[in-house]
């Protein structure tokens, strides 16, 4: 199932199964805070650990890429070349950076504006995220870097169309500065 399909579907189930949990009282209220800060300590516990991992394999193929120009940032895109090892060490950091900016913004939307139902909802989904994250599936389900795993991971279309890097030798060849075969 599309990933953006199935958040839909968990998100609209557990905002279902929120409209019934008791929120007004104190101790129900206590353990949704508990069952959040415990999701998140999880995820954030699980990414540094991935990011040990991927220290301790210290995988250093080379991998080159051209990435996508980014349509807001004209000086963005060209060729990149890293190792395995960084290109892992920066999705996971990616990855860290995304949990603690939902951990402020819930912390914002509770504590300021007192929403209680997202902290259910993103407990839930930040477990979901953790799960379908790549690095995750490489390090701890030990899946192969094959297909979807491939590196450079390959991103879900945006607002903009896809923007997935280029591995292929002529674009690689072309960010360099070689001349690639002419076509007649």
């Amino acid at each position: 199932m599309n990933p953006a399909v199935q958040n839909l579907v968990i998100s609209l189930g557990a905002m279902q199964v929120a409209r019934r949990i008791p929120f007004e009282d104190p101790q129900v209220l206590l353990y949704v805070r508990i069952g959040y800060v415990a999701s998140q300590l999880l995820c954030i516990g699980v990414y540094l650990y991935i990011s040990s991992l991927v220290k301790k394999k210290n995988d250093t193929t080379v991998l080159k890429y051209v990435e996508p120009k980014n349509p807001m940032n004209p000086d963005s895109g060209g060729l990149v070349v890293t190792t395995n090892r960084d290109y892992d060490l920066d999705e996971t950091s990616k990855l860290l950076r995304a949990v603690y900016f939902g951990v402020a913004m819930m912390g914002f939307m509770h504590f300021y504006m007192k929403f209680t139902q997202p902290l259910f909802i993103q407990g839930l989904m930040g477990l979901k995220g953790l799960y379908e994250a790549k690095p995750f599936a490489l390090y701890i389900l030990g899946k192969p870097a094959e297909g979807d795993l491939k590196r450079p991971f390959k991103q879900p279309p945006g607002l903009f169309g896809s923007s997935n890097p280029a591995t292929d030798k002529a674009s690689i060849e072309a960010a360099e500065g070689k001349p690639g075969p002419k076509e007649e």
